[in-house]
């Protein structure tokens, strides 16, 4: 069984008001003298984000601990500092970002300006163990076309700076605009794969590989494919349901590969429209079926997803919990439909940033 493990990027704001701080340095000082129960807090690019990452885990319940663990304690280390740590893909109240001190933020700072300086998002990136790139290359080419699903499951991002945006994950439309951001193309080969991050790089648009933001990509630094579409959950529950799909895509598009089938050749401009219909109406609009391309109402979709991976959860032991999860989902709504009804409950953004960590 493949192992798996999370990183959530968790929004800082202040405990009274809800407005984002810039308290990253300081949680961490905090954090460095403390036992963390095998997962680790990292800075991100803005000191107004924390990054709570769990290690490899082999089931659903272990990776499950080390989510609830990591967010009480992210939290936790913030209240000593009278802010909190939320689950909040966007902020709903204006703040201006405060960059990370580090040569390389300086570097992208002054290279990407106003994008850079205006973008305070937080993701869900999932890692998933593969044998080799030849195998991760295999995956990429054929999960590109179900990840919108799990960006409309994921949905957290209604309201920024102040403003409801009308989208379900306005994140997704923010950080689309970076330029490496988006559904890759067929690659076929480890060799394509590099000889596209090559070519990138010798643009001289970009610092590093480390601003290749694909939904998905190779990681560059563990032997894993890593799933970047979805954004943080309000409810970690959420998360682990993300999660094991994710790993269930990885082994069905993994066995898929072993058998000589061929990856399906979806042009990347209608996967983009496929992420664009999941970021604006999450689970409550039609998205792309991937099996035709046609697009169906969200629970067919997301029936269509489990259906595909659905062997792979079996083996996994997790075909319980993600038909359970999805379908919570589908009936109570995603986050931004939680953050829109707290908001209509207490008439205030205030109320929907400090309201929203005790949902789930």
């Amino acid at each position: 069984m493949r192992t798996f493990g999370v990183e959530e990027e968790l929004l800082l704001v202040d405990a009274t008001t809800g407005r984002p701080r810039p308290l990253a340095p300081e949680i961490l000082a905090q954090a460095a003298g403390r036992e963390l129960a095998g997962f680790a807090l990292e800075s991100e690019m803005d000191q107004e984000m924390l990054e709570v990452i769990s290690p490899p885990c082999a089931t659903a319940d272990e990776l499950r601990s080390f989510v609830l663990a990591g967010r009480e304690t992210a939290d936790g280390l913030a209240r000593e500092l009278d802010a909190r740590a939320v689950a909040l893909a966007t902020s709903p109240i204006r703040g201006r970002p405060h960059t990370s001190v580090s040569p390389r933020y300086n570097a992208v700072l002054e290279r990407f300006r106003g994008l850079a300086a205006a973008t305070l998002e937080c993701g869900l990136h999932v890692h998933v163990s593969i044998a080799d790139a030849e195998e991760g290359v295999a995956i990429l080419d054929r999960i590109r076309a179900w990840l919108p699903i799990l960006l409309a499951l994921s949905a957290n991002s209604p309201f920024r700076d102040g403003a409801d945006t009308g989208y379900a994950s306005y994140r997704h439309v923010v950080w689309h605009q970076w330029p490496t951001a988006g559904p890759l193309e067929l690659l076929h080969t480890p060799a394509r794969y590099e000889q596209l991050v090559q070519s990138l790089l010798a643009t001289g648009g970009i610092l590093d590989d480390g601003q290749l933001y694909f939904d998905a990509r190779l990681s560059r630094h563990h032997p894993t494919v890593e799933i970047r579409v979805a954004d943080v959950c309000l409810d970690p529950e959420d998360t682990i349901t993300i999660a094991v799909l994710v790993r269930a895509l990885v082994d069905t598009a993994a066995a898929a590969w072993r058998a000589g089938e061929p990856a399906p050749d979806i042009p990347t401009p209608s996967i983009r429209l496929a992420s664009w219909m999941a970021a604006r109406w999450g689970v409550r609009g039609d998205l792309v079926d991937p099996g035709t391309g046609r697009a169906v109402p969200a629970a067919g979709a997301v029936e269509a997803l489990l259906g595909h991976v659905r062997a792979a959860l079996r083996a996994n032991g997790d075909a319980k919990r993600a038909q359970t999860g999805a379908r919570d989902i589908l009936v109570r709504g995603t986050g931004a439909e939680r953050q829109r009804a707290r908001h209509e409950l207490s008439g205030s953004l205030a109320g929907v940033v400090l309201g929203s960590d005790h949902e789930g």
